[in-house]
């Protein structure tokens, strides 16, 4: 038998975060979105067959990490003053500041006529209303995004899907478990077709875990120019905000 597998891994330059998954059948190695690296593995897997994989595999890792470079460079930021804009669905939002009872908002914070109002007391303390904000992503965006997935579930065949809005780090999605998705509460910053691609990602993941041809098969099925959206995705990435405020 095998011994056991490092949690950490280092080629050369590169630092990989491995994980091992009983269910797997073969190596993948994975760029995140914030640039870190990591290989899943099998049960049975050693050192040697990982470190020969990363080196035939170098040149892609680098090419990657060097687009991943280009498309997140330093973070996105805001200010909590009068008219800083705030994306929601595409749609750019002012933001006012108000003296008015919070009665009726999330945390503090409503849509109100087209602006984002936020309530002084919370713009006086930056933590809390970044907290606020993303509440506010997640309060209002849970309910759209368990309407819009109906639709994509019942073309990719999946039955009943729990979806929910939380905040992922550098992934736009992910999925738990067999009937799970995740969002990550920055994407409905985008327009709706960008957040369909990554609902859309995310179900084919419950046919496909990985990212095979039998993966973007199914995604293809479903949505044909998937890749246009995926690459608009991927270029506004720079340009989310994550929660960063000034």
């Amino acid at each position: 038998m095998p011994p056991a597998l490092p949690d950490q891994l280092t080629r050369g330059p590169l630092h990989f975060t491995v994980v091992q998954r009983p269910r797997r059948r073969t190596l993948e190695i994975t760029v995140e979105r914030d640039g870190s690296l990591s290989v899943k593995a099998p049960e049975g897997a050693t050192v040697a067959q990982i470190e020969s994989m990363i080196d035939a595999r170098s040149d892609w890792i680098h090419r990657k990490l060097a687009e991943k470079h280009a498309l997140w460079g330093a973070p996105v930021t805001k200010q909590l003053v009068e008219g800083e804009g705030f994306a929601y669905l595409g749609r750019n939002h002012r933001l006012t500041l108000s003296n008015a009872p919070a009665s009726g908002d999330t945390a503090g914070v409503r849509l109100e006529r087209g602006r984002l109002v936020l309530s002084c007391g919370l713009a006086e303390d930056p933590d809390e209303a970044v907290e606020a904000l993303r509440g506010w992503y997640r309060s209002v965006g849970t309910p759209w995004v368990q309407r819009r997935i109906r639709p994509w579930a019942a073309r990719l065949g999946v039955g009943d899907i729990e979806v929910r809005v939380v905040d992922l780090g550098y992934r736009w999605g992910s999925t738990r478990g067999r009937n799970r998705i995740n969002v990550h509460w920055a994407t409905l910053q985008h327009r709706p077709p960008l957040v369909d691609y990554v609902l859309v990602h995310e179900l084919a993941h419950l046919h496909e875990p990985h990212h095979s041809p039998q993966f973007w098969r199914v995604v293809t099925q479903a949505m044909p120019d998937h890749d246009d959206r995926r690459r608009e995705l991927a270029d506004i990435g720079a340009r989310t905000w994550l929660g960063e405020v000034e």
